[in-house]
């Protein structure tokens, strides 16, 4: 009898092409084609006692970093609210919000959540037009933001 994989349980790994964004408070979903850049980093620092017998530092956990975060989108008509958003930057009063990305299993369940805090957009990447391309277009949104938050379900 062939193995329908019902037996594995958890063994296999989740497939990362299913996975939703929402932006902001409320329920506001955004479909995606791509997202990239979900790192995040602590600096180590160096330190080393001044009578410790032993001629090299120790290392200790400093401040953590993180990249912006990139999503890819297909243009679609009258889909404007990322340029409006973009639009209300001025001098450091930009609308900042919660962006928060969820790996879905195969029942739609989130097994994974990243939640970016006090995200706000940085560049817009508008597709590039041609005349002969068979191809979609596909715009790239840059968010920074103050924090990431990791949650396994």
């Amino acid at each position: 009898m062939a193995d329908d994989g019902s037996a594995q349980g958890s063994v296999w790994p989740l497939p990362k092409f299913y996975f939703t964004v929402k932006l902001g408070s409320q329920d506001n979903t955004a479909s995606f084609q791509e997202i990239s850049g979900l790192d995040t980093e602590t600096q180590p620092i160096e330190y080393r006692h001044g009578d410790n017998p032993v001629f090299s530092t120790i290392k200790m956990p400093g401040i953590a970093k993180t990249g912006n975060v990139t999503l890819k989108k297909g243009v679609f008509v009258k889909d404007n609210n990322f340029y409006k958003w973009y639009d209300d930057i001025k001098m450091n009063t930009i609308k900042r919000e919660t962006v928060t990305i969820q790996l879905l299993d195969e029942k739609g369940v989130p097994t994974m959540t990243w939640t970016l805090n006090n995200a706000w957009p940085t560049k817009i990447y508008i597709p590039d037009m041609k005349s002969d391309a068979n191809e979609v277009a596909v715009e790239t949104l840059e968010f920074a933001h103050e924090g990431l938050t990791i949650a396994i379900e």
